[in-house]
């Protein structure tokens, strides 16, 4: 089937729907695309119709996230909301050997199903997978994005650090609304926000979360890592990061930047390992530097003010990974995934649920699979990897994660 290509007039006619994964962050990278000319709107549609029209358009032994994805858009294309020959999907592409590679062809297959075929998707890829004359990301709006990931990293660690201790129910809630909402404001008015600005917002947003009074007690900490999307959606995870809440933990969950600096230390590695341009790793090599450089920025904000724990630099995340996994092993989330584990267990969150879409085999192996070999070297790590995908049972995973729980109070 021939691909429908987003041209320079639709840039100025067409709505990009974009799928939601990180609502924070999300909504700021709307904001971007706004203000650099995109007709843009995140999808909020999470009820169980979603699931429904992943079923009913793409096979169930697919990629969960997949189903979700396109089940998210074909369910927002029906609502009746949409001016359906002047819409767009946008949907992300990282180049690697899972099958998240293959989201763009499910879902113009699925469109075309559906009687939707003449709608343009949108490939959102830092390699150059596709391109679209009518969308292109430039230098200023990358840095704007990364702006919204770094900025949106520390909104839920914050928010995380705080919403298990708060006196006062909905202060964390309202501090996270006030913060996006300004934020996004921001994002939308200029094209290019300096670097010394956003670490003054670094800054001022840390100090006005360490202002929310908060109990002194000791909760159970519990790190979540994973595959990308399940690990950070509560539509892919059945809400597990409010689940554990309620049982009384911490969550703990690490930042998007941490798989964004994977993708860009890999294909630094990729030189070492196979040969390649070395022009092309030296441009990768000046990106990894820039953006480890302003991870430090945060976590020496965090360490200044004093109240929070800091996150971990990537760098040590490399480091953490030799003797457990290769650098090589990049599928999925590839060595990260293992690496997060240790760096949690390091840093003293010993209890972590690893979540994974039923089947993908890169998050059994990085995942699942590595769990023993991370046992035999940390003897205190509990660890309970749990699968997801449209029939499992959610009172079954929810008993196998208060049993890692249940774990956790006896140490």
């Amino acid at each position: 089937m021939e691909r429908v290509v987003f041209t320079e007039e639709m840039k100025k006619t067409h709505t990009i729907l974009v799928p939601t994964m990180l609502p924070v962050h999300f909504n700021m990278m709307v904001q971007i695309m706004r203000q650099h000319g995109y007709k843009a709107e995140l999808l909020t549609n999470d009820s169980h119709a979603v699931i429904e029209q992943g079923l009913r358009n793409v096979h169930n032994d697919t990629c969960y996230p997949a189903l979700l994805v396109i089940g998210q858009m074909i369910d927002a294309l029906e609502s009746g909301k949409y001016d359906l020959h002047k819409v767009a999907l946008l949907i992300t592409q990282t180049g690697g050997g899972c099958r998240a590679s293959n989201y763009i062809h499910l879902l113009r297959k699925a469109l075309q199903k559906s009687g939707y075929g003449y709608i343009p998707v949108i490939s959102l890829s830092f390699t150059g997978l596709e391109s679209n004359p009518g969308f292109k990301i430039s230098l200023p709006m990358a840095v704007q994005l990364v702006n919204a990931v770094f900025l949106g990293d520390l909104l839920t660690d914050l928010q995380n650090q705080c919403l298990p201790y708060e006196i006062e129910k909905g202060d964390t809630a309202g501090k996270v609304a006030y913060w996006e909402d300004y934020l996004c404001g921001q994002m939308g008015k200029k094209p290019y926000i300096p670097r010394a600005q956003v670490r003054k917002w670094y800054d001022a947003i840390i100090r006005d979360f360490a202002s929310i009074p908060r109990k002194k007690e000791k909760k159970v900490k519990v790190g979540v890592v994973g595959e990308i999307y399940v690990k950070y959606s509560p539509l892919g995870n059945n809400n597990l990061e409010a689940f554990l809440l309620q049982e009384g933990a911490e969550v703990v969950v690490p930042g998007l930047m941490g798989f964004c600096l994977y993708c860009v230390y890999n294909t630094i590695e990729d030189r070492t390992l196979y040969g390649g341009s070395a022009g092309k790793v030296a441009l990768f090599k000046l990106i990894y530097n820039y953006l480890t450089g302003r991870e430090k920025e945060v976590i020496d904000a965090v360490k200044k003010e004093g109240s929070f724990r800091p996150s971990s630099w990537f760098p040590d995340e490399v480091k953490l990974a030799e003797g457990y996994i290769s650098h090589g092993v990049k599928m999925g989330e590839g060595w990260l995934l293992t690496a997060e584990i240790v760096s949690l267990v390091h840093e003293g969150i010993e209890n972590v649920v690893c979540t994974q879409p039923f089947g993908c085999l890169p998050n059994h192996i990085v995942g699942k699979g590595m769990i023993r070999t991370i046992k035999e070297k940390n003897p205190n790590a509990n660890i309970v990897a749990v699968d997801y995908d449209p029939g499992a049972s959610a009172v079954n995973q929810q008993n196998r994660i208060k049993l890692m729980l249940a774990n956790a109070q006896k140490t």
